[in-house]
């Protein structure tokens, strides 16, 4: 494993392709599981990971360093994410469908309750389904949501407070 502090000086001698493979060793599993913990499905989670690793290898020459590696890699998954769950529910027809992929993927362990509780926030709208996500199971405080997603944490509160919300109307209906 190659230290972060090695990377620093990859980053400043422009040796752009051996940070670019120490990051991918170092972080593939986090970020997958990251991604694989928005967006619910294994082969949804691999197309975000390739994705964002695709869109660090583009944007790393520009990278300033004024995050940490992971934290600018994290922000791409969630950003990669978010675009994969618009771009699911625009070509999903049927709500369920994606929940049903969910039950069918032999990676998915959960039982009724949380099953149930990923229809809830399936339904949601998708920056609700994020920010939800990233508070309730990764339990990330607010001011490093507002990081992630660029958003004020005012309007984060708000997110979550009517994907809550909505989820436990959700439940009360069944």
């Amino acid at each position: 494993m190659v230290e972060p502090q090695v990377w620093k000086e990859w980053l400043q001698q422009k040796s752009f392709e051996l940070l670019f493979n120490a990051l991918v060793d170092q972080y593939t599993e986090p970020l997958y599981w990251q991604a694989r913990k928005l967006v619910a499905r294994h082969d949804l989670a691999d197309d975000v990971l390739q994705d964002s690793f695709i869109s660090a290898w583009k944007a790393l020459p520009k990278f300033k360093g004024e995050s940490n590696f992971y934290t600018w890699l994290f922000r791409i998954v969630c950003n990669q994410s978010f675009a994969s769950l618009k771009k699911e529910k625009r070509y999903t027809e049927i709500e369920g469908n994606s929940l049903a992929a969910l039950n069918d993927d032999p990676f998915f362990n959960g039982d009724k309750a949380l099953a149930d509780l990923h229809k809830a926030i399936a339904a949601l709208p998708v920056k609700q389904q994020i920010v939800f996500k990233l508070r309730y199971f990764e339990e990330m405080p607010y001011h490093e949501i507002s990081k992630v997603l660029e958003t004020s944490e005012g309007a984060l509160k708000a997110s979550y407070h009517h994907a809550k919300e909505k989820i436990k109307k959700s439940f009360q209906l069944d």
